[in-house]
């Protein structure tokens, strides 16, 4: 009798350190970036920098001046373009990186395809007092457009510090499952207002 409640006791003890590993957070989790939420058109303040989704747009193709000469860029999903304003808190700061999360939880990174476009682009300065826009530009797949989320941060690894999360919502899909609304192609030589040329 005394041996098998041992091997209870035994038994228990196991089940609990296991249920204690499993339920503890993960040191990934502990020293991670700190989520701040909004919305598209809201002002997400971070530690050191805020920021405002004023638009979002996707396209087949891309159309981009290289060196005088025209580039235009194709994708087997969908560009989305997500323009921003960016304004830094007490301090100049740069904001280096953004993601695009799907619903699927599958994240896009910020492409780098567009590195030779200088201004508007990450990455950004942005000083006290002084707003800046940019574009954010993701290739993804076209299922990942509806309820997605832009991560934006100002490092790399964003560990103990803020990053802006900014839902931009449903998106309906039109009958060949691409964005309502994609256009074939998006001229990034046009100016936009307050983007740099």
């Amino acid at each position: 009798m005394r041996r098998l409640a041992n091997l209870v006791l035994l038994l228990v003890a196991v089940a609990l350190c296991y249920g204690l590993q499993m339920s503890k957070p993960h040191y990934a989790d502990l020293i991670g970036p700190i989520p701040v939420r909004g919305k598209v058109g809201d002002v997400v303040v971070g530690r050191s920098f805020e920021v405002r989704v004023e638009k979002v747009q996707f396209a087949r193709k891309l159309r981009a001046d290289r060196y005088g000469e025209t580039k235009v860029l194709t994708t087997g999903g969908v560009w989305a373009l997500v323009t921003v304003e960016f304004a830094a808190r007490d301090a100049s700061t740069v904001v280096s990186t953004a993601s695009w999360r799907g619903p699927t939880r599958l994240t896009y990174d910020h492409t780098e395809r567009l590195s030779f476009i200088n201004n508007g682009f990450l990455p950004v300065t942005v000083d006290p007092g002084l707003q800046k826009k940019a574009r954010l530009v993701f290739e993804v797949r076209p299922e990942e457009v509806g309820n997605a989320t832009v991560l934006i941060s100002s490092k790399l690894l964003a560990a103990l510090d803020s990053q802006a999360e900014i839902s931009i919502g449903p998106v309906a899909a039109s009958s060949d499952g691409m964005p309502a609304g994609t256009v074939d192609t998006l001229d990034l030589t046009q100016p936009v207002d307050g983007l740099p040329k």
